[in-house]
């Protein structure tokens, strides 16, 4: 292989962990943000409040999304195995 296609490999594997994780991780930016704003108004600091929501949103998330984040990974890797092949 050459420096270019290591480069190319490499920002392919990349973008494909930031469009895999990135849903996920933004729904847990986001419900984190809203329930920060609620407690930081409210002046309730307690954990179970902000754990509880989060926890449920991104785990119902990851359920929405697991078709996407298996495809969209599995289509990497055919491609990542596919290539090591063209080349023996």
């Amino acid at each position: 292989m050459e420096f270019d296609s290591n480069i190319e490999h490499l920002r392919l594997a990349f973008w494909n962990v930031v469009m895999a994780a990135g849903p996920i991780l933004g729904i847990a930016l986001v419900v984190g943000l809203v329930i920060g704003i609620i407690q930081a108004a409210t002046s309730i600091n307690e954990m179970t409040l902000s754990f509880v929501p989060k926890l449920v949103f991104v785990l119902g998330g990851f359920a929405l999304l697991s078709s996407f984040i298996l495809t969209r990974l599995s289509d990497y890797f055919a491609f990542i195995f596919d290539s090591i092949t063209a080349l023996g």
